[in-house]
């Protein structure tokens, strides 16, 4: 069987388009406002839409698709935009020219990279085929999808430049350990570069021992190590006989060089500091480099920069992961003697996340008293390094049960033995931490458990409850793809684009930004930039909107989504963004079947709604700017001048609503 099994559809693809009461929405053309209701206005279904000064802007649904829900930084409090002020073009110009500036950067990067020459690593060898085949677990689907990209991009003679993204646990590594054995197996030499000298011990214990079985000398250069060892490591880089080097920031030091450098896996790039990415890109220039990212790019991100970053996204999680069951309760020690003891039961260590350096001592002193057979210890950021790295090893050997500390757990260290979290104040953190805090647990195949605790005043208050209801709701794994509410989309974003963008992001919101982005990429390529279709249409037989129909039915033709066959109207805005946003025909086939497998058989109107949306399109194609049917005269319009057919103006024979609709399209196709 083919191991590349059929890619799912992406779980944590996020729509942007459903919006709730009281969000915040972005209308393209007038700014920030608060989504209220879809109400009615003038016999139409509309969105009503709040500005600032109580001032209301009326959408009708059919123009949805210019409406979408305000993601944004979360860092700041927000203004709506005044309906008529200038100040909102003036933020969308701005925006939209800081993203033309970026995009062009991004396309000077990608020529650059084409015209230069990078070794070209060998096929894979026999050793290769043995040495992936000996992987005690079953990949998935998306992780060998992107372990062939990075081989492919190997063999290529253009130096490879691919951004992995995934959440945590969910196999990166092993991607990063097949391209550095193909290196190797090439004669070339490899560097993992890595932010802590914590998750460069365990990268250095994982590479050797799933090479433990092959002639390859992998080595460690970190603060951890004695000046001697650092000396002979830098020595063996330099003549070549180390074929793997792991290491901090300390591999790029102005003393180390390699004699051949083939590959380089940076860990984490966005918990490097600025003076060290340009140090990358100045002494990695020809070389291939594949960056590991724990934190989700947005799937709309990732679509924008389609054909300027080489990206690979693994959101499947492995076989044997269990979500991991999340529990939100008042502050009791009853519980987290309970969950200690459960944990410990089993074999198993916990985490206690108390994020205040004041009191981390004394709460360590209360959870000895209620487990007295516990073994605690604690670990922040105010320690000394090598204190903390030496506590964190422990940890990591299982030398103690309990480790009561700060957020300092958030990064990418892999504890499988420790597969419950209890995290103390959980109101005060944000919804992207509290989701990166929970990846630390259920890493193991074991049932694990995250226990979120908040005073018992704010169980039923405000919006740390709904935060935290949201990290509950989003236990599917994988999760990380779509929880995108706010914070953890953002994150994403800024890492990859940097501060300046970000600031951005947060003016016009998330949805509008990536748009822009796309727009400028492919004008930039001279591409066809692919906009809403815009055809002005007054089809006096055509009623538009239900209210309209049920007033005055009789010789009008219904088009529009009826309440009955989508009750909720959420679905029915979406619906009708997804309509507008339609630019071919095709787009158009494949709608219409998705409706049908949702919504079940199309009632008229729907049909209806359906040929005039292909008469909007055909007419498009044939650069027609506006269409007029008015008794029995079809008026088409392109740039100002009336359109004959055949040397006439056409008319249309039939009394008949849908029968004049079908004899417009054959005239349009007649262009």
């Amino acid at each position: 069987a083919d191991r590349r099994a059929r890619k799912p559809r992406n779980a944590g693809e996020t729509d942007f388009r459903q919006f709730e009461e009281g969000d915040i929405v972005v209308h393209q053309d007038y700014g920030v406002g608060r989504f209220q209701e879809i109400g009615w206005k003038d016999k139409e279904e509309v969105l009503v839409i709040e500005y600032a000064d109580k001032s209301k802007l009326y959408v009708p649904l059919d123009q949805a698709y210019l409406v979408s829900r305000y993601v944004g930084s979360g860092k700041t409090a927000l203004k709506l935009s005044a309906l008529g002020d200038k100040k909102w073009s003036r933020t969308r110009e701005k925006a939209e020219q800081s993203i033309l500036e970026y995009a062009e950067s991004l396309l000077q990067v990608q020529a650059d990279r084409t015209t230069m020459k990078a070794y070209t690593h060998s096929p894979d060898t026999k050793w290769q085929w043995e040495f992936e085949n000996s992987f005690l677990y079953k990949e998935t689907p998306d992780q060998l999808t992107a372990i062939e990209q990075a081989k492919s991009d190997m063999e290529s003679d253009q130096p490879m430049d691919r951004l992995l993204c995934g959440d945590v646990g969910f196999g990166k590594t092993e991607v990063a350990i097949r391209a550095a054995f193909k290196a190797v197996m090439s004669g070339r030499q490899v560097a993992i570069l890595v932010p802590t000298t914590v998750l460069a011990q365990q990268h250095y214990q994982n590479f050797r021992e799933r090479m433990s079985d092959y002639p390859i000398t992998i080595d460690l250069l970190s603060r951890y190590r004695t000046a001697g060892q650092q000396r002979k490591t830098i020595m063996g880089v330099a003549a070549g006989s180390v074929d793997i080097v792991i290491g901090t920031h300390r591999l790029i030091s102005k003393d180390v060089a390699f004699k051949k450098l083939g590959l380089v896996v940076i860990d984490e790039e966005q918990r490097f500091g600025v003076r060290h990415k340009e140090r990358f890109k100045e002494v990695f220039k020809l070389v291939d480099v594949l960056t590991l990212s724990a934190t989700p790019i947005p799937r709309t991100l990732y679509l924008s920069l389609m054909g300027v970053k080489d990206m690979s996204t693994i959101d499947t999680p492995p076989p044997n992961r269990i979500p991991v069951s999340t529990s939100i309760v008042p502050y009791d020690e009853r519980i987290m003697k309970m969950a200690i003891e459960r944990e410990l039961k089993r074999k198993g260590q916990v985490f206690f996340l108390h994020n205040r350096v004041k009191t981390i001592g004394k709460f360590k002193e209360k959870i000895e008293k209620l487990v007295p057979h516990a073994s605690v210890e604690i670990g922040h950021g105010q320690m000394d390094e090598h204190q903390l790295e030496d506590v964190m090893n422990r940890f990591i050997r299982g030398d103690f049960d309990v480790l009561v500390s700060t957020t300092i757990i958030e990064s990418g260290i892999d504890i499988p033995n420790a597969n419950t979290i209890i995290i103390d104040r959980a109101d005060r953190f944000g919804l992207a931490d509290l989701y990166q805090l929970r990846g630390r647990v259920g890493r193991a195949g074991e049932k694990a458990y995250a226990i979120l605790m908040i005073p018992r005043d704010l169980m039923t208050a405000g919006d740390a409850r709904r935060r935290i209801n949201a990290i509950k709701q989003y236990t599917a794994l994988g999760s990380g793809f779509k929880i995108a509410m706010r914070d953890l989309e953002i994150r994403g974003a800024g890492n990859l684009l940097g501060l300046q963008q970000s600031g951005h992001i947060a003016a016009v919101g998330f949805d509008l930004y990536c748009r822009l982005l796309k727009q400028s990429i492919a004008k930039l390529k001279g591409e066809r930039v692919t906009r809403t279709v815009d055809v002005a249409m007054n089809l006096d037989f055509v009623s538009m909107n239900e209210a309209e129909f049920d007033q005055h039915g009789s010789g009008l033709m219904p088009a529009f989504i009826p309440s009955e066959y989508m009750e909720e109207p959420r679905h029915r805005i979406t619906s009708y963004r997804e309509l507008a946003e339609v630019s071919s025909l095709k787009q158009l086939t494949g709608m219409i079947k998705t409706w049908e497998d949702r919504f079940g058989k199309r009632p008229e109107e729907v049909d209806n709604l359906f040929r005039c949306t292909e008469l909007k399109l055909r007419l498009a194609q044939k650069h027609v700017s506006t269409c007029e049917i008015k008794g029995n005269k079809l008026i088409l319009t392109r740039k100002g001048h009336g359109i004959q057919v055949d040397g006439k103006y056409p008319r249309l024979a039939s009394p008949m609503p849908k029968d004049r609709l079908l004899e417009a399209l054959e005239w349009v196709k007649k262009l």
